[in-house]
């Protein structure tokens, strides 16, 4: 990843782990060694089809129903290697908020699989909140498949990543005065991989 992808990506390795717990999460924006929010306009898959739905309860009630074009999405290896990492950016606001979640997947390189843990952060970019699961036992890939897309040569490979799930557990602000569910979930995103494919290494 480079230029603005890379820039965008930086933002969702925010995890629950970055800040103390029980601090407040400062806008994305201004969290130390994160970049600001991408601001692409560009959609989230060369090929168009990629989507994001879900079905939020508990202190927000949210439905999502982000097309392609109205959103970013990146992805790749998870910093610790237990997996991989996709990250949706839906509508950017007049204001500079915007919703953004992030999926930690406990799967290699290219695979399938099914009923594989999930750790799931969900970011308020620009109102200094954030709900996380803390840990992959609270939610569930029921499906997951990657598909290789754009050039096979080369050390960078990229892969289109469909998947759909739930969580069974709240994620809660690092403070734990507010708690969400995420019921349900499906997606199309996409992750991109550098260096020495790591494949059944996890």
């Amino acid at each position: 990843m480079t230029g603005t992808r890379a820039a965008a990506f930086a933002v969702v390795c925010l995890t629950a782990g970055s800040i103390g717990i029980g601090q407040s999460p400062a806008p994305s924006a201004t969290i130390p060694g994160l970049a600001p929010p991408s601001k692409r306009t560009d959609g989230c898959l060369p090929s168009g089809n990629g989507y994001l739905r879900a079905r939020i309860r508990g202190a927000l009630t949210l439905d999502l129903d982000w097309r392609d074009a109205e959103m970013e999405c990146d992805g790749g290896a998870r910093p610790d290697g237990s997996g991989i990492r996709v990250a949706f950016a839906g509508p950017l606001r007049n204001d500079g908020r915007r919703l953004r979640m992030v999926f930690g997947i406990r799967a290699s390189e290219g695979d399938s699989g099914h009923a594989l843990p999930t750790n799931l952060t969900v970011i308020f970019e620009g109102e200094q909140r954030m709900f996380a699961t803390r840990g992959d036992d609270r939610c569930t890939i029921d499906e997951l498949r990657q598909e290789r897309v754009g050039a096979l040569g080369g050390s960078s490979r990229a892969y289109r990543v469909v998947a759909r799930g739930f969580c069974t557990a709240p994620a809660s602000t690092l403070a734990g005065d507010e708690r969400i569910v995420i019921n349900s979930f499906d997606f199309a995103g996409h992750v991109v991989f550098e260096g020495t494919q790591s494949k059944g290494t996890l």
